[in-house]
């Protein structure tokens, strides 16, 4: 299964889902099977927000927003991933500031983080 390209529905969970919190419940944004560890992959939600979706190499799914914070890109789906400490990030592709993948705390930055997403992954 490819990346949704249209804006993804409210659903009731479905198996081998990733979804994210939604208001009063869970929108499914895409089969697990298309994440790969180590590699992220973008959707678009339903308010036109982009979201950058990861699977560290444990099978633990993270979300975070897609914009770069630093260039205002939406490449953050794009990065390298890699940890810090034991705690997964990813590293924008152009100007390579890192993020926390649970916090989106910067870790070259500490006045800069962007959003996260609470994930779920069956």
């Amino acid at each position: 299964m490819t990346p949704r390209t249209t804006a993804p529905r409210p659903e009731r969970a479905a198996a081998g889902a990733v979804r994210l919190a939604a208001g009063d419940g869970w929108l499914t944004v895409c089969d697990r099977s298309v994440l790969t560890p180590g590699r992220g992959v973008a959707a678009l939600l339903p308010d036109g927000r982009q979201v950058a979706l990861f699977l560290d190499r444990a099978g633990r799914a993270y979300a975070i927003d897609n914009r770069d914070p630093f260039t205002g890109a939406y490449v953050l789906s794009r990065g390298l991933v890699g940890s810090a400490d034991g705690q997964p990030f990813v590293a924008s592709p152009l100007l390579k500031q890192r993020f926390d993948l649970a916090t989106g705390a910067c870790l070259d930055d500490d006045e800069v983080s962007v959003p996260v997403f609470e994930v779920r992954a069956d």
